[in-house]
């Protein structure tokens, strides 16, 4: 006989109680200010904010807030409609066509989120006569992405290019009609920025297509701002792009897809999140052309993030905490134990530092740490008191000395 439903809320309680007992589970932090340099939380505190993706500072900029009340006032609130029903604004189509030019594309398609972009990329243009090879770390919509598509599945070691060949040549032999690669161009838990150009070698000598996720990297990583592939000197050599809206181009929400004509044109044909989820709203779309303005007259907001980035990693490190080397304005700060972390996280925030602590499963076991992310809207001030609160708290747990 089945179980009944009360049986199974039952397991659900369960299964949550264990995830409270190993110390994993995850609790939300209301603030109730707009996102800043310093927030304000809930319970009315102001402190020091080290956690969002707001890397450029645009997520509360005059100028961006500005447009999006302009596109509410001249554009609607929404459009009720999927994109190929009567959801597509002329504001959209300029924003696709701006997104392409800042990343030196053809073309590109808007999606709600960007999750959606990597769910809705893979299944519209391979089949199973075709193989994808994935990093390992890639970020979970890649992944679920490549889950939905019929086609033969590889995946390489981290960052690890003698086995991205070695899968390059087993993709080969098992008969790959076409092969496309695909990595994140920054990952997130680490910071690492991919060798970009090192796979695009790669992939050229095997005939192989490639595709980056540039959600942590575009507007800020390069000498102007435009990506991985502009830090890595392969811009204009990548085949497909996704990205999202929702981090440093203005961090609202929506995704995008960018890269050559017949790619984009095959998504709107097919691509199913495309297909049945509701245009991006206006407001969304005229501030994110109101972000693009911003970076291409200036790359002073990125060259801020640089200094913030370099002056912070210094610093922790001096203090005495082991962070992954790199140069992102993530800074991982390892504590390796899921509890420590949470305990430290719970510290710094008593202290006016606000910052999350991370933990399997969203990293691997034993990894936990509290993931940093610098931004362009912090002054030399505020790093140092977060340093500092770091310190402290890092002392009086036995972390540091």
């Amino acid at each position: 006989m089945s179980a009944s439903a009360q049986d199974f809320y039952a397991h659900l309680q369960t299964e949550l109680a264990g995830i409270r007992e190993a110390g994993l589970y995850k609790s939300e932090r209301i603030i109730s200010s707009p996102q800043g340099a310093v927030v304000r939380t809930a319970d009315g505190r102001e402190v020091i904010n080290l956690c969002a993706n707001n890397y450029l500072g645009l997520s509360s900029h005059p100028q961006v807030i500005e447009a999006a009340h302009e596109a509410l006032r001249t554009h609607g609130y929404g459009l009720s409609s999927v994109r190929f029903i009567c959801g597509t604004q002329d504001i959209h189509k300029t924003l696709e066509q701006r997104i392409a030019r800042f990343l030196g594309t053809e073309d590109t398609i808007l999606y709600a989120a960007a999750f959606d972009a990597n769910g809705g990329l893979f299944e519209p243009l391979l089949t199973e006569q075709d193989a994808i090879i994935s990093d390992e770390l890639n970020h979970a919509s890649i992944i679920d992405g490549i889950r939905l598509c019929k086609a033969k599945r590889f995946r390489y070691k981290h960052n690890d290019l003698a086995d991205l060949e070695a899968q390059l040549q087993a993709a080969q032999a098992a008969g790959a009609r076409f092969i496309l690669v695909f990595t994140d161009g920054v990952f997130s838990m680490d910071g690492t920025i991919a060798q970009l150009d090192k796979i695009r070698e790669i992939s050229k000598r095997y005939g192989a297509l490639l595709g980056i996720d540039e959600c942590h990297a575009s507007g800020f990583l390069g000498q102007t701002g435009r990506g991985t592939h502009e830090h890595r000197g392969v811009f204009g050599q990548i085949d497909i792009i996704t990205g999202t809206l929702g981090k440093a181009l203005g961090g609202a929400s929506g995704g995008f897809t960018t890269g050559r004509k017949e790619v984009i044109e095959l998504l709107r044909q097919r691509s199913r999140p495309y297909l049945f989820s509701n245009t991006v709203a206006p407001s969304i779309v005229g501030a994110s052309i109101a972000v693009l303005d911003i970076l291409e007259a200036s790359t002073a907001l990125r060259d801020k993030l640089e200094a913030n980035t370099a002056y912070f990693r210094e610093a922790i490190q001096a203090a005495g905490f082991e962070i992954k080397p790199g140069t992102h304005p993530i800074v991982p700060i390892m504590v390796y134990d899921a509890v420590m972390a949470q305990k430290l996280s719970a510290r710094i925030l008593e202290l006016g530092v606000y910052a999350v602590g991370f933990f399997y499963p969203v990293v691997p076991k034993g990894q936990a740490r509290i993931r940093v992310q610098l931004s362009a809207v912090h002054e030399r001030e505020h790093l140092e008191k977060a340093v500092a609160a770091f310190a402290q708290a890092g002392r009086e747990l036995g972390l540091i000395k």
